[in-house]
């Protein structure tokens, strides 16, 4: 790697020269900076962070707010963070990880500090502060989720709404007239926009369908598989046939393991699409209609609105939904 030192001694000056000039923090004469950025360039040698910012140039740093909370499902949050990281290094930049619970902490710690070219905001909550900051700063921020008050930001997501909507028409058009929705914890439609948006895509559209929805959430901070199963069996015994499960692994495997005891057969004698799964759905011990929510659509597009900002300048805000894809795997059949 090249050093500053290097630089320094191939354009014929000091190294505090070659500082200055890089960082900006005292004049220097056009011609001597000109002599010093050649040698760097030619040497590829990148200053540091610090002298970037103190120049006015990028870090080439995104930094991607992610709270986790104790409730957080690692698997599913990780896949997002993945996801954004390989879109923003495809195009020269690198994550600066805030996993801070008070999420408004670590986003005004790298505004103040101009560590970063531009934020991305995960795990997006209905009343989400961090809504409030990104409207004061000057760091483009765009937002991987939904607050309830979009005004003035730049979102990205699935179409939750239209993947209830969508879900709920495929059990109706089979002949279903009650429709039970495994859906996440109870902590999560607290703290997070996403899961709320799907239930009333679900439920506005089996209103307009005349179907009856029964909505049970799974457990509390974490999956609770034994309430799951209590859930599945209690709808199964009031002769429900038609599931429509938004909820991690461990929920979907919990209610086919109930119908396997009771030896029925999804496409046959029960219907189930999976609504907004985050993982490969293919790995369940049955084959399962599925909306999928593919992590990788959306950070990149939102990565991509980043780095259009920071190239093109500022554009206009607004909300980008990505329309939802549903995938026939046979689970869905009429009633017996």
């Amino acid at each position: 790697m090249t050093t500053i030192h290097e630089v320094a001694q191939a354009a014929g000056v000091s190294i505090s020269t070659v500082s200055y000039a890089l960082s900006g923090k005292r004049p220097i004469s056009e011609k001597t900076r000109r002599r010093i950025e050649e040698a760097a360039q030619s040497l590829g040698y990148q200053p540091d962070a610090g002298a970037r910012m103190l120049a006015g140039r990028r870090t080439h740093i995104f930094a991607l707010t992610e709270p986790l909370r104790a409730d957080t499902h690692a698997p599913t949050h990780m896949a997002f963070v993945l996801a954004t990281a390989v879109a923003a290094r495809r195009r020269g930049y690198d994550i600066l990880l805030l996993t801070d619970e008070q999420t408004s902490e670590g986003m005004n710690r790298v505004t103040a500090s101009n560590l970063v070219d531009a934020i991305l905001v995960l795990d997006v909550a209905p009343d989400d502060e961090r809504a409030a900051i990104a409207r004061t700063m000057r760091t483009p921020t765009i937002f991987i989720g939904i607050p309830d008050d979009a005004q003035g930001l730049t979102c990205v997501d699935l179409d939750f709404e239209a993947a209830g909507s969508i879900a709920v028409d495929r059990l109706a058009d089979a002949g279903h007239e009650r429709i039970t929705l495994l859906g996440q914890t109870e902590v999560a439609y607290r703290k997070s926009n996403f899961p709320r948006r799907l239930l009333h895509g679900v439920e506005d559209r089996a209103l307009e369908r005349c179907v009856a929805v029964d909505w049970v959430t799974t457990g509390t901070a974490a999956t609770d598989v034994a309430a799951v199963r209590e859930a599945a069996a209690s709808a199964l015994d009031h002769g429900h046939r038609a599931f429509i499960v938004h909820a991690v692994d461990d929920v979907h495997e919990a209610l086919l393991s109930v119908l396997a005891e009771r030896e029925l057969r999804v496409g046959h004698d029960v219907s189930i699409v999976s609504a907004a799964a985050s993982f490969d759905t293919s790995t369940l011990s049955a084959p399962i209609d599925t909306i999928p929510l593919i992590p990788q659509q959306s950070c990149e597009l939102a990565v991509e609105l980043a780095v259009r900002h920071l190239e093109d300048g500022p554009s206009s805000t607004g909300i980008h939904l990505l329309p939802p894809e549903y995938r026939t795997a046979g689970s869905v059949a009429p009633p017996g």
